[in-house]
Formats: C-alpha cells, sequence, structure tokens
C-alpha cells in the first residue's frame, strides 16, 4: 500500500484509509460484531492504516467496535475520532456543543472505549457557532500537551474557520465530503489548505455509494438508511443523476477498472495531501477500493472526466435542510 502525508505534520498514513462509520450505524442493518472486526482487521492484512470514527456513530458504538479491532496492532496504525456534539439530545434535535471543558470530557470517554492511550487525530465534527473556534483550537491544544491527542482536525469548517483555527493549534487534516459529485471544497477549502500545509480526507468519496453504479433510480433502501432522507438520494434525483454513473462507466470502461476504482483515484489525482476514506461491509468491494491506488489517470483521462462533468448537472442536495445548516460555517 502507498502512504501519504497529510499536509506538512508529518502524519503518515495509507493512501486510502478506512471510514468505519457504516459498519454499524446510517447505512441500514449494521454488520454482526464479529464480522465487522474481521472487516477491518482484512483492512490492515491488506495495507490500510489509517481508521476514522467518531463518538456519536451509534452513539458509541463505532468506537468501542474500532478499538476492539484495531487492539492487536494499536501501533501499526493511526486512528481519527471526532468530538463536537451534545449526545445527551438526540435525533433532529441533537445540539452541537464544542465547550472546552466537553471537548476534554469526550477525549477522556473515546480514549476509554477505544482502548488506546492517545487519539491521533481529533476532529470537531461540526463547527459550534455558540463557541469560538480559537477555544476550540486551545482546548485541543491542552490535549496535545498533556499527551491525549496526536493532531487536530476539523470537519465541514469553511476556509476562514480553518484559519482562525490554525493560528492557535495547527491543524493537521481537514475532512469533509467531497466526490465527482460534490465538488464545492475546490472552491476556497482546497486552495486554503495547500497555502497553510493541511491535508485532506474526503469523506463519501463515492457519492455514499451511487458513484460504484450500484444504485439507481429503482433501488429501494431499507429504513434505517440515512440516504432515505437525502435529497440526492430521491427517487427522481438518482434518474437525474444517473448519467455521470453512465459517463464514469465508460471511463472505466476504457481503463480496466471499476467506477469506484475511477471516482477515488480521480480524487488521489487532485493533490499528493489527499486521502480519501471509502467505507464497506465487504471485503470484495474493499479490495477493489484499495486497487484504486494503482490506476493511474493520465492528464487526458482527467480531461474526459471534467468534461463529462461538464455536461451532467448534479440534482438534489447533499443533506436534508437541518444537516445543511451544520455544514461550512
Amino acid at each position: 500500500m502507498k502512504t501519504r502525508k497529510l499536509g506538512e505534520s508529518g502524519l503518515e498514513v495509507s493512501a486510502l484509509g478506512f471510514g468505519c462509520m457504516g459498519l454499524n450505524f446510517s447505512y441500514g442493518e449494521p454488520l454482526e460484531r464479529e464480522s465487522a472486526i474481521r472487516l477491518i482487521r482484512d483492512a490492515v492484512c491488506l495495507g490500510v492504516t489509517f481508521f476514522d470514527t467518531a463518538e456519536v456513530y451509534g452513539p458509541f458504538t463505532n468506537e468501542e467496535l474500532v478499538g476492539a479491532a484495531l487492539a492487536p496492532v494499536r501501533d501499526q496504525v493511526a486512528i481519527a475520532t471526532k468530538f463536537g456534539f451534545d449526545l445527551s439530545t438526540a435525533g433532529p434535535d441533537r445540539r452541537l456543543s464544542s465547550r472546552p471543558e466537553h471537548i476534554k470530557t469526550v477525549a477522556e470517554a473515546s480514549l476509554k472505549r477505544l482502548g488506546i492511550d492517545v487519539i491521533d487525530l481529533f476532529y470537531q465534527h461540526r463547527v459550534d457557532p455558540n463557541m469560538p473556534i480559537e477555544d476550540v483550537a486551545g482546548a485541543v491544544k491542552d490535549l496535545i500537551a498533556e499527551g491525549k491527542v496526536r493532531h487536530f482536525g476539523l470537519s465541514e469548517a469553511s476556509a476562514a474557520t480553518i484559519r482562525r483555527a490554525h493560528a492557535v493549534q495547527s491543524v493537521t487534516a481537514v475532512q469533509s465530503e467531497y466526490s465527482l459529485w460534490w465538488r464545492e471544497p475546490e472552491t476556497e477549502v482546497l486552495p486554503t489548505l495547500k497555502e497553510l500545509g493541511i491535508g485532506f480526507v474526503p469523506y463519501s468519496p463515492l457519492g455514499k455509494g451511487f458513484l460504484t453504479g450500484a444504485i439507481t433510480a429503482e433501488t429501494r433502501f431499507v429504513a434505517n438508511d440515512f440516504r432515505n432522507i437525502v435529497p440526492r438520494f430521491s427517487t427522481d434525483a438518482r434518474a437525474a443523476n444517473q448519467g455521470l454513473v453512465d459517463a464514469l462507466g465508460r471511463i472505466a470502461d476504457s481503463k480496466g477498472a471499476t467506477n469506484a476504482q475511477i471516482a477515488l483515484a480521480w480524487l488521489l489525482a487532485q493533490a499528493p495531501w489527499i486521502v480519501p476514506i471509502p467505507g464497506t461491509t465487504k471485503l470484495s468491494r474493499l479490495k477493489e477500493n484499495l486497487a484504486s491506488v494503482d490506476v493511474t489517470l493520465a492528464p487526458e483521462d482527467l480531461r474526459h472526466i471534467e468534461t463529462a462533468l461538464e455536461t451532467t448537472k448534479v440534482e438534489g442536495a447533499r443533506y436534508p435542510p437541518a444537516l445543511l445548516e451544520l455544514v461550512g460555517r
């Protein structure tokens, strides 16, 4: 497995990480615990050294799962987790909380659930408008000084917020949605990260599965699948967006690759400090995703992809309104 450094931080990880959320949260029926642990360990055997979780996934159970799976190889991997929600609230009314004392409480609890002594990368999950980002960065700076956290990250933050946080405590990585069907980070965030020497970790790099070609307008999601409430996954939106998948499929066929591999290879080609974190519940898909690091896209290939994107207008918002309010602050 090839490796990459997240910006100028010195944090070196596998070129593709593993987004663990979907193992037991948000995407329908969870994997049986032992199957999930086995899949995470398979990822390690295949060269993955970067694993992403959060206290809110479950809540709590995803961290416990990841910690148990990685315990035998703790010294070989980097574990990222997140703070930023008040988990005493639930559902659509769940509130944000990045009070410094809350951040430190979450860190202690996450360390215990993960069964580790230090969190490799601690993200603010969503920017809290009621707490100055300087205070948030200061709290994480304290945790780094105490040896409980190694690196500070932000998720779905604006360029202005990133700059303010970085001035207090160096930001190692920013995690945001980024893929062939959501490219907004290119406008301000990616140039800011390049300037400041910060790494970028795209989540949902396969468009929550849509870019793989496995989802069509006829697909029906189980009742507890998050995509049921995402406007971009309405039946009409999926039908309208099929053109992008078809174009991606033609490019994939010409390269002897799959849709997923081209989508991930495209992300990897954008900058050497970008580390996508696709998730899956299947070993076959894990192997398919990891093979994307060996797919080389020539300038001509990238131009073909750009042309396909220019002729395809993506329909539907990426989040329902209440969740859209939490991003880009």
